[in-house]
């Protein structure tokens, strides 16, 4: 049998014991009252006193006392949330202040808390049991939870709540309205009214212009330059920022200004947060296509828009910007002048002919030309032929006195 050695240091094991054993004992005491320390066991015990007071000793034997957790597998989340806010499910308490509020039933029963948890619709740390780890703002965790207090904070107009929208269409992304989400449903509007798509490509259609807002929800702080904005330095608070003043924040962008008011620009940086990618299950949202495709009518128009002389702008893409109005040619975004009198527009505003200017373009021009429509010479003399019969048909209809005043832009 192999001999086992002794100890080098003979008179030092049981001291070197001794004191780990007490580092062990003061540890567990410590783990032991800072446990008890946990604002969830306060919370517990008010409630449980509450239920006594309305419904009898009996009835409040029935609250369950510990952590509580909800796991659910679709999503990956797992949520001690219910561990403070016990009263969710309960009636008697829709009045209370919380977290013992009687969460709306209506909500609850297309959405209950089994399948879907409750960080998925409120945001928050789904694992924390104190208040502030929970709730958030803290630091290296960016999903806080989207409720009046934090609507507060950044001013939101007329809903201080409309922030939670912004989980909701992490589900309904690809409908065109959602009922009860007015705050989405006005940032929808809003990329559709402004030709939003006419640079930026979301959800697979678009342009090039501009960066893909398809997933910049899941964009991380750290990401964005907060050197120009004032006040918080969030996501949120820079996308608001820049959506109303775009040169604010980003001098050299070509995005032009839409004079956005503050609950449109709030509106759309909701939609925009939203915009990240997420394991949603097809039964979350059945029946619902994951395309975000045009409308029969805005389809059938475009159709439409494709035959007569006005074809070529179509065809190239340049209706997406500009309206023809002598052509029967609408934008969906008339984020540019209407090129029915471009040969006269040009030459008032930049003192150049057509010519001249679509050979060597200049401001937001310069970048459509050369990133997103991109047209050989060859190509550029058909633009200007195409131009010179629209300002032909732009006269004829002026001396008629049938020319339509222009759309505002």
């Amino acid at each position: 049998m192999e001999r086992r050695t002794n100890s080098p240091y003979p008179r030092l094991d049981r001291p070197v014991l001794a004191i780990i054993g007490l580092v062990l004992v003061l540890s567990t005491v410590l783990f032991t009252v800072g446990d008890r320390q946990h604002e969830w066991r306060y919370y517990q015990f008010a409630f449980r006193n509450a239920v006594a007071e309305k419904y009898g000793p009996a009835k409040a034997d029935t609250v369950r006392a510990g952590l509580q957790q909800v796991w659910v597998p679709d999503l990956g989340r797992a949520d001690r949330c219910t561990t403070c806010h016990q009263a969710v499910q309960w009636a008697g308490f829709e009045a209370a202040e919380e977290p013992f509020r009687t969460h709306p039933k209506e909500i609850l029963r297309s959405h209950p808390v089994e399948k879907f948890g409750c960080t998925s619709c409120h945001g928050g740390q789904g694992w924390a049991v104190d208040v502030d780890p929970a709730h958030g703002p803290v630091e290296h965790w960016e999903d806080p939870v989207l409720g009046a207090s934090l609507g507060e904070s950044y001013g939101i107009v007329d809903n201080t709540r409309a922030m939670m929208q912004m989980k909701c269409n992490v589900c309904h992304r690809y409908d065109r309205e959602t009922k009860g989400a007015d705050f989405i449903n006005l940032g929808k509007q809003l990329v559709r009214d402004k030709g939003c798509r006419a640079c930026h490509t979301i959800n697979g259609r678009g342009g090039t212009i501009g960066p893909d807002l398809t997933n910049v929800g899941d964009k991380a702080a750290e990401q964005y330059d907060f050197s120009r904005l004032n006040g918080q330095k969030t996501a949120f608070a820079w996308h608001v920022a820049h959506l109303k003043e775009p040169k604010g924040l980003v001098p050299d962008t070509v995005m032009p200004n839409f004079h956005l008011s503050t609950k449109e620009a709030q509106a759309l940086a909701t939609l925009i947060m939203s915009w990240q990618r997420a394991p949603v299950p097809a039964s979350f949202v059945p029946s619902v296509p994951r395309t975000d495709p045009r409308t029969p009518d805005e389809v059938v128009a475009e159709e439409r828009m494709k035959t007569g002389p006005g074809a070529w702008f179509v065809s190239t893409g340049c209706f997406v910007c500009h309206s023809i109005k002598v052509f029967g040619i609408t934008s969906p975004a008339q984020i540019g002048p209407d090129l029915s009198n471009a040969v006269e527009d040009v030459q008032s505003r930049f003192g150049r002919t057509i010519d001249d200017f679509l050979a060597a373009p200049t401001g937001t021009m310069s970048v459509v030309l050369s990133r997103q429509i991109i047209l050989t010479p060859e190509q550029k003399q058909v633009a200007i032929g195409k131009l010179r019969e629209a300002f032909a048909e732009y006269q004829k209809q002026k001396a008629a006195g049938t020319l339509k005043p222009a759309a505002s832009h």
